[in-house]
């Protein structure tokens, strides 16, 4: 149950439109210009989820994934790479994408 950062980016990429860009020296996956993960290390994907999302993420996967605070914000569900299985790391950023993408993208 271990998936690569180059799986990792193949199942952001495979979402519609989804586009990688840097971020800070960090791979960044985007939809209509809005950041939905980010590559953070070689091990660890950040899914930007709501804070629904990354609460629901964290206690249905407490193994696998973490809460990432920006300063006073949730921001992200870290999801560790070595542990993940690859359909919930699909899952999971699936909902990000979905948290972003255009309207136009959802129907």
């Amino acid at each position: 149950m271990t998936v690569s950062s180059d799986e990792a980016r193949r199942l952001a990429l495979a979402l519609p439109e989804a586009v990688e860009q840097d971020h800070h020296g960090r791979p960044s996956f985007r939809v209509g210009g809005k950041i939905f993960a980010t590559l953070w290390d070689e091990r660890d994907m950040n899914a930007m989820l709501d804070e629904d999302g990354i609460r629901t993420a964290v206690h249905e996967h407490p193994e696998t994934c973490e809460e990432v605070w920006w300063g006073k914000r949730l921001a992200a569900a870290r999801v560790d790479l070595d542990r993940v299985d690859a359909g919930v790391l699909a899952a999971l950023l699936a909902d990000a994408w979905e948290g972003k993408a255009p309207n136009r993208l959802l129907h």
